[in-house]
């Protein structure tokens, strides 16, 4: 009988440093399962090699000059949405994790990884399944929490999606300046957005429509743990 042919995984390493491009090339060419046909030094050269060769998946590092990591994965989402985004990255920090899963990331792992724990991953997230760091896990559960918040307190009160974003983004304590430079609006138009939101939430000021919002995450915080917990 014939043996049967090992499935070999197309990836793309997309890293701004070329020490860890070539690392991570060398290990994985030792792995019969996984192949390299391309690889970045930024986010803008990762999403081209995302739509031009169809890997199945995009190690992607998260800072890199010009186009990040964040964007990068955003764009490979929405222009080559059968590409998965395994992100692999030096940062563990919530916004970090919660950015880079939102903008449509598979999975998530530090760099602390080692070669069996990558290839595991990069397998994984190939046959369509979510993979996790241990030491990021506990920030995809509270960034889960938050955003399950936000969404009740934005269901509600029949929050616009821009109002929910700028409501997000006024809970994260950000200036009018760097809502409007996050979604590319003007700071008239995220005074607007605040204005409106404030009108719906019958709240005087941001102070208090953030306290909506922790109090939210924490009703469900505390309904989410069993009793005696």
């Amino acid at each position: 009988m014939s043996e049967t042919p090992i499935r070999v995984i197309r990836v793309v390493v997309a890293d701004d440093q070329a020490a860890v491009r070539d690392g991570l090339t060398t290990i994985l060419d030792h792995e019969e399962s996984v192949v390299v046909v391309g690889t970045a030094e930024d986010g803008a050269e990762a999403v081209e090699l995302a739509c031009r060769l169809v890997p199945a998946v995009v190690l992607m590092d998260l800072r890199m000059p010009g186009m990040d990591g964040v964007e990068a994965t955003r764009e490979i989402a929405r222009r080559a949405p059968s590409v998965a985004v395994l992100v692999l990255t030096t940062y563990a920090d919530d916004e970090s994790i919660v950015s880079a899963l939102q903008a449509g990331a598979a999975g998530y792992l530090t760099k602390s990884a080692g070669r069996p724990q990558i290839v595991s991953a990069i397998t994984a997230t190939a046959d369509g399944h979510r993979t996790f760091a241990p030491e990021v896990a506990t920030a995809v559960m509270r960034g889960l929490t938050a955003r399950t918040a936000l969404e009740t307190v934005a269901a509600a009160h029949s929050l616009t999606g821009q109002e929910t974003r700028v409501l997000e983004l006024l809970a994260e304590r950000r200036s009018n300046r760097a809502i409007a430079d996050a979604l590319y609006i003007s700071v008239a138009t995220v005074k607007t957005h605040t204005n409106n939101l404030f009108a719906k939430l019958q709240v005087p000021n941001r102070a208090a429509a953030t306290e909506l919002v922790e109090a939210a995450r924490s009703d469900r915080t505390l309904r989410g743990r069993r009793p005696g917990s």
